[in-house]
C-alpha cells in the first residue's frame, strides 16, 4: 500500500489491501468505471521485480509462467489488522507521511532479518517496527543524505529493540 500511494502519489484512503492466500494476484487496479485490471504471476515476486526492472521493455521470464489449466480458485478476504498488525502501521505510516515510511522500510527490514536468524519471534516484528515509529521524529528529508541519516537512525533503533526482545527470552 506504501509503494503504491508513492508510486501513483495516491491518498492512503485510495490504498487497500486483501489477504490472498494463493498469492498469484501481485497487483489491482480499479478504475473509475469499477473495473478492474491485476497482474497475475505465479507466487514469486520475480515476475512483478523484473516487470519493474524492465519496463516498458518485456523480456522472456525467468521462471515458468502461470498455468491457468491448474489454477483452481481465487480467493480474497478483508485483512484483519489484529492478526496482521503491519497493515495497521502501514496504514498509520501512509497518514503520517514525511520519512515514516522510510523508518517503517529500514525496522521492518531489521526485524525480519532477526526473525529469520532466530533472535526475535515472528510476532514482535510488528512491534519493533512500531517502537521505532513512535521512537524516531518524523520529518520530511531535505535531501538524499538526510533521507539516509534516518534509514541508518530506524536500523539503529530496531536493533537496540530487538536486544530488548532478546533479553526478555
Amino acid at each position: 500500500m506504501i509503494e503504491a500511494q508513492c508510486l501513483f502519489g495516491l491518498r492512503p484512503e485510495q490504498c487497500d489491501a486483501v489477504v490472498h492466500p494463493q498469492s498469484i494476484l501481485h497487483c489491482l487496479v480499479e478504475f473509475t468505471d469499477g473495473a478492474m485490471l491485476a497482474q497475475l504471476s505465479p507466487p514469486s515476486m520475480t515476475f512483478p521485480i523484473q516487470h519493474a526492472l524492465l519496463h516498458p521493455a518485456r523480456a522472456p521470464g525467468v521462471e515458468a509462467p502461470l498455468d491457468l489449466t491448474r489454477l483452481l480458485a481465487l480467493e480474497f478476504r478483508p485483512v484483519d489488522e489484529q492478526r496482521f498488525p503491519m497493515v495497521a502501521l502501514a496504514r498509520r505510516v501512509m497518514s503520517a507521511g514525511g520519512g515514516a515510511p522510510a523508518i517503517y522500510n529500514a525496522a521492518n527490514e531489521m526485524a525480519v532479518a532477526a526473525f529469520l536468524q532466530g533472535q526475535i519471534p515472528f510476532l514482535a516484528i510488528s512491534r519493533v517496527v512500531d517502537q521505532c515509529l513512535q521512537s524516531i521524529a518524523n520529518f520530511e528529508p531535505a535531501d538524499l543524505p538526510a533521507a539516509l541519516a534516518l534509514d541508518t537512525e530506524a536500523r539503529r533503533v530496531a536493533a537496540g529493540q530487538v536486544k530488548i526482545f532478546q533479553s526478555k527470552s
